[in-house]
């Protein structure tokens, strides 16, 4: 059976703790590893050897911290089969979500490798006579991340190669259900030319994330994760005097105006409800049309291809839908499909009872479409992270604005029209991080950023882009003024001699 341990100083470390929890194959239920689990003793002994190595790394030039990150890059393009493989085997999705997760997470090391560029500060002569002022961005010091398992590979490299680039050292604390992959992306990193102690890994539960909120030496802490646990590690990392940025939970609506294709539509929430199992915080868990015409073309159209979809584990080529993560994520998916009955919602295509030979105690569960689901409802209101999509009738088009701003998530969301003034309408008016015009996961490209509004973003910044770079530099403005008037004599002599 592996084990898995932590990455310290570019080589595989097993710190002090003799605590371990399990890795599931969630495919099968079984264990296929063990994950040892740090704890405070081991996650200040990294944090001391990355403070250790910031001021070297910090004093690197940016253009020499950019050709790390370029090699980095090469080499997770030639490794990214590996990777995948790697990344399904703990975490249950398809071998093309796997790929398509790690080339997102490429783009933002390529986003990095422009840092000289994103560092470039301002400039103003003569604010005053004889007077100039100039700003720089520095690097904000030791930082960690603390990341989710719906996203093992991409959700970090949305964090640390900023960071990084940025002349940060950094610390990791990745979630302890998957593992695997992270490490290896660390040991790439290492192989890309990475100082010792840049970059940090350790693995672990409450007891290192705590460790982490309360060491003095971390200046700055990202997380992605469920919105209780984002709320508490803003504010305990804030009351810490830290600077915080959490993206957590959300409810993704995707708005159908009656002018809709409806083909393209059902293409789009296939691919968005479903993908990735539903386990991700922009997956589209609730579908609006307007109309009641405009949902029975939607019902009637998506039934048939929910329930067609192909349930099998990665090693099945023509997987379309894994399992969830765990048993506990199985769980409470299959509860929420009940409340949804009891509350009196319509399950058109319900698939709780999948069950695959050779994998009866894994955690499949298949798509499950709801009709007639009102604002009321558990499975509308709480964020289920499975494949369930829920169908709730808007009457018109201001019901359905009103819906989504009502809502206390304000992650992602999407309308589908022809009609152009609906759709600049509809951008404008939502309260909502991230908005897509017929396009239903509208996460944005590397140079631009990532986050919600409302309870799905606690902190100022947004994460990858230029909001990254904010994030992970302080801004530093310098005035300066010299003494008027030209020296002549030997102050100015600079053709050698002794005094030059």
């Amino acid at each position: 059976m592996t084990t898995i341990g932590h990455f310290l100083s570019n080589k595989p470390w097993s710190g002090s703790s003799d605590r371990n929890g399990d890795i599931f194959n969630p495919a099968t239920g079984g264990i296929s590893g063990r994950v040892l689990l740090a704890s405070k003793q081991d996650v200040d002994a990294v944090i001391e050897l990355a403070a250790a190595a910031l001021p070297c790394w910090a004093a690197t030039p940016a253009a020499k911290r950019a050709t790390v990150m370029f090699e980095f890059r090469d080499l997770l393009k030639s490794n990214i089969d590996e990777l995948a493989e790697l990344l399904s085997a703990e975490h249950g999705k398809t071998i093309p979500d796997a790929k398509g997760e790690i080339a997102r997470g490429i783009e933002v090391v390529e986003f990095a490798c422009g840092i000289p560029h994103l560092l470039k500060g301002e400039y103003s002569e003569s604010v005053a006579i004889n007077v100039d002022s100039y700003t720089v961005r520095q690097p904000v010091g030791v930082v960690a991340g603390i990341t989710p398992f719906n996203f093992p590979a991409m959700v970090p490299l949305w964090m640390y190669p900023v960071a990084i680039a940025c002349g940060n050292t950094f610390v990791l604390k990745p979630s302890e259900k998957n593992p695997t992959v992270v490490l290896r992306i660390a040991e790439l990193l290492a192989e890309a030319g990475l100082p010792g102690g840049v970059f940090n890994v350790v693995n672990g539960d409450k007891e290192a994330v705590d460790a982490l909120l309360d060491n003095p030496k971390i200046e700055a802490v990202s997380f992605v994760g469920s919105t209780p646990i984002g709320h508490y590690i803003y504010s305990r990392g804030t009351a810490n005097g830290k600077r915080v940025q959490a993206l957590c939970g959300a409810k993704n609506h995707l708005v159908v105006m009656p002018d809709a294709d409806m083909d393209q539509v059902t293409d789009a929430l296939i691919g968005s409800a479903f993908g990735s199992a539903g386990e991700r915080c922009m997956a589209i868990s609730v579908a609006v049309p307007v109309g009641e015409g405009t949902a029975d073309r939607l019902v009637e159209a998506l039934e048939p291809r929910v329930r067609a979809l192909k349930v099998a584990p990665y090693t099945d080529p023509t997987s379309e839908l894994g399992p969830v993560i765990s048993k506990q994520s199985y769980d409470k998916i299959r509860n929420l499909i009940d409340q949804g009955l009891e509350q009196g919602a319509k399950l058109v295509v319900d698939g709780r009872e999948i069950s695959l030979q050779g994998y009866e105690d894994g955690y499949f569960i298949g798509g499950c479409l709801f009709d007639n689901v009102t604002t009321d409802m558990s499975i509308y209101k709480e964020e289920i992270f499975g494949p369930v999509l829920a169908v709730v009738r808007a009457g018109g088009y201001e019901e359905a604005v009103h819906m989504i701003n009502n809502h206390e998530y304000g992650n992602g969301t999407a309308i589908f029209t022809r009609d152009g003034d609906a759709a600049r309408d509809f951008w404008a008016r939502v309260r909502i991080g991230m908005v897509g015009v017929n396009v239903p996961i509208p996460v944005p490209v590397a140079y631009h950023s990532f986050g919600g509004w409302k309870r799905s973003l606690f902190g100022d910044h947004h994460i990858h882009g230029m909001e990254g770079v904010r994030f992970y530099t302080r801004l530093k403005t310098m005035t300066s003024r010299w003494p008027s008037g030209i020296r002549t004599g030997a102050e100015f002599n600079f053709t050698g001699g002794k005094d030059a």
